[in-house]
């Protein structure tokens, strides 16, 4: 199970084929290329706004 980089939660929900929403923190996840996660903020507009910067590397790493 997908585990949430920022609050820890398994609360975790399928919106599309590699992206994933945080239903305790409510950001979205996507999996990249290399298997680590990109992190976003969704804005009032819709808009995405990268969170990745606050996390290190091994924080984005997938863990199941």
């Amino acid at each position: 199970m997908l585990q949430c980089p920022n609050c820890r939660g398994k609360n975790i929900g399928k919106i599309g084929s590699q992206q994933f929403y945080c239903w305790n923190c409510f950001i979205e996840l996507s999996i990249a290329d290399n298997n680590e996660l990109a992190v976003h903020q969704i804005e009032a507009d819709g808009s995405l706004s990268s969170l990745n910067d606050l996390f290190t590397d091994d924080e984005r790493r997938i863990q199941w």
